[in-house]
């Protein structure tokens, strides 16, 4: 029988009749839970209620267990394996608390360890300085759109908005409810395709602030360098919810960033939001009491309800990525992913085109279509045949997109790159 154990060294769900070892996180076997016929009791053993995995640092991500699938969706999105074994072997009976993440008083000790947890590690993950807040917040970066405009600036102040692509529009749009928008360059003309010069932008120069989406999901565009507010006071607002924890970052060149979880740290359902301390206060009257910046800071993201369970996966995910090596050896991870895939599409002489400009292509969202447009369908479908999903691109879009994020194995973009290989060579 299979059995829960807890020691320094591992918090999995083990089979006893395999020989692992429990020091090397990235080469465990592991069971998946199965429910009993019978109800019959579990004893559990913690070391202690904060016990931690010590691990070997890993510098690669390895291929997946053959029962799943590589899946290339924009987001929700694939997640770390070993997270989610972990997550599995803690679902029943969290660190012998006696009850499951999902069960827990958000005001009790064990999930106030949790949400701690994951707010230090993301702060070394990411070095945010001391002046900055942390919040673990719902409603995706959608709501962030409105969120962003109520706390920043009054409904008579001037905002500028660098437009790359469809999420970078939307909130754009929304903002031009609680505020004065200016839009100082978009790509939309050019199918958004491409980032201007930032020397050549014509900002206003008493505008709060300048709001960019630092990848467009759809498009597979990406900020490598960041512009600067030309009004001194102004800050830098940037969605990062698709490049999120993805490569380092300087958070100081920012007043706000903001980021669903979905796409590289946890599962959706939490929207993490980097603030500089000073930005908080100064809501417009009206704002809803959850959009309210200082109500989640003064309460540590513990206001209302947050959502738990979500939380702790980000935990995971950000543990994890400190295992690795932190975001300087994920961001080589992900240059390594990416230059193989651009690579095969532009190598296949027109066969496959990325409209993306070379110069600003995302490391997280690749799209690209066929020289033969009627071929799509098929891919897709024999993609799928071979265990590599999501692959169909945006709806608004077309053709296809592979999201390639940090939890995509170096394995699946090789198996991705294989196939289109042998499909050129089939229809070409």
């Amino acid at each position: 029988m299979s059995s829960i154990t807890s020691s320094p060294n591992s918090l999995f769900l083990k089979n006893p009749n395999l020989k692992t070892n429990t020091n090397n996180f990235t080469q465990s076997p592991y069971l998946k839970l199965a429910f009993p016929t019978k109800a019959r009791p579990v004893s559990i053993t913690c070391s202690s209620s904060a016990a931690q995995i010590q691990t070997q640092p890993s510098t690669q991500i390895h291929a997946q267990q053959p029962d799943r699938v590589y899946n290339f969706a924009a987001g929700p999105a694939t997640l770390p394996e070993k997270v989610l074994l972990r997550a599995q072997s803690e679902l029943y009976n969290w660190r012998g608390c006696g009850m499951s993440v999902m069960e827990m008083s958000h005001r009790g000790k064990e999930f106030k360890s949790i949400i701690e947890k994951a707010e230090s590690d993301l702060r070394i993950l990411l070095n945010v300085p001391e002046e900055y807040s942390v919040l673990f917040l719902q409603g995706g970066a959608t709501t962030q759109f409105a969120a962003v405009p109520l706390n920043l600036c009054s409904p008579d102040d001037s905002v500028d908005y660098l437009v790359t692509g469809s999420w970078g529009d939307k909130a754009l749009k929304e903002a031009q409810k609680y505020c004065k928008t200016n839009v100082i360059w978009s790509g939309k003309a050019e199918k958004y395709t491409k980032i201007p010069a930032f020397d050549g932008l014509e900002q206003n120069p008493d505008a709060k602030y300048l709001h960019i989406c630092a990848n467009e999901t759809i498009h597979g565009v990406e900020f490598k360098d960041y512009p600067i507010p030309k009004n001194k006071t102004g800050i830098l607002v940037a969605d990062m919810s698709s490049n999120f924890c993805s490569k380092t970052v300087d958070v100081s060149k920012f007043g706000v960033i903001y980021a669903g979880a979905q796409k590289n740290v946890g599962p959706s359902g939490v929207t993490i939001v980097i603030i500089r301390k000073d930005l908080i206060g100064n809501a417009q009257k009206t704002t809803p009491i959850m959009l309210d910046y200082k109500i989640h800071d003064e309460n540590r993201s513990l206001y209302n309800t947050p959502p738990c369970y979500c939380i702790y996966m980000c935990g995971l995910v950000f543990e994890y990525l400190l295992e690795l090596g932190g975001l300087e050896e994920v961001e080589k991870m992900n240059e390594t992913k990416a230059k193989l895939l651009y690579n095969a599409i532009d190598g296949s002489n027109g066969f496959y085109r990325c409209p993306v400009e070379k110069s600003v292509r995302s490391l997280m969202n690749v799209p690209f279509t066929l020289e033969k447009s009627e071929l799509e369908g098929e891919f897709v479908k024999e993609a799928a045949k071979e265990n590599m999903v999501q692959l169909k691109g945006h709806r608004s879009v077309g053709g296809m997109r592979a999201s390639i994020y940090n939890a995509m194995p170096l394995a699946g973009v090789e198996k991705l790159v294989a196939f289109m290989k042998d499909f050129q060579a089939k229809h070409a």
